[in-house]
């Protein structure tokens, strides 16, 4: 719903504000150029690793509130899906409901791929040296995604 609203919105508002496609592109890039040396820093610095709790079950009800919370009251749910997506989508005109199905399926693909991964990988990241290489990736991810919306290649 969030990425139709960025989508839908942008393109809407660029028309009406055409100088904020341009500042909202090259902010998103130095905001990824600042993200991606944060996690770079943390790559060489962190020593951190998954440790599984001895906790217990959560209620359904508490769960799906939990839930809820992080995705509504999450300030990067909206910088991602609504400024982020919704600036680079006017970079593509005409081409709005391909963009929206694309990003949404990536969306869902990525978060089911998360949650179902998450056991098998739950070894893994009980290594430290897992997580700095998962940094790392995705240092260089955000910095990529900052080029490429800096140069507009």
């Amino acid at each position: 719903m969030l990425i139709l609203v960025g989508i839908t919105s942008f393109q809407q508002i660029a028309e009406v504000l055409p100088w904020l496609d341009p500042l909202m592109r090259y902010g998103g890039a130095i905001f990824l150029v600042w993200y991606g040396a944060k996690n770079l820093y943390s790559a060489f610095r962190s020593s951190g690793a998954l440790a599984a709790g001895e906790g217990s079950a959560s209620s359904l009800r508490k769960a799906l509130v939990t839930g809820l919370a992080l995705t509504w009251l999450n300030p990067h749910v909206y910088l991602d899906t609504v400024v982020l997506l919704g600036t680079i989508s006017t970079r593509f005109p005409g081409l709005e409901s391909s963009f929206a199905a694309g990003a949404v399926t990536a969306s869902f693909l990525f978060f089911f791929s998360l949650g179902y991964g998450a056991t098998k990988l739950r070894p893994i990241f009980a290594n430290p040296a897992a997580w700095r290489v998962l940094e790392g990736i995705v240092a260089v991810t955000m910095w990529l995604i900052a080029f490429k919306l800096a140069t507009g290649l």
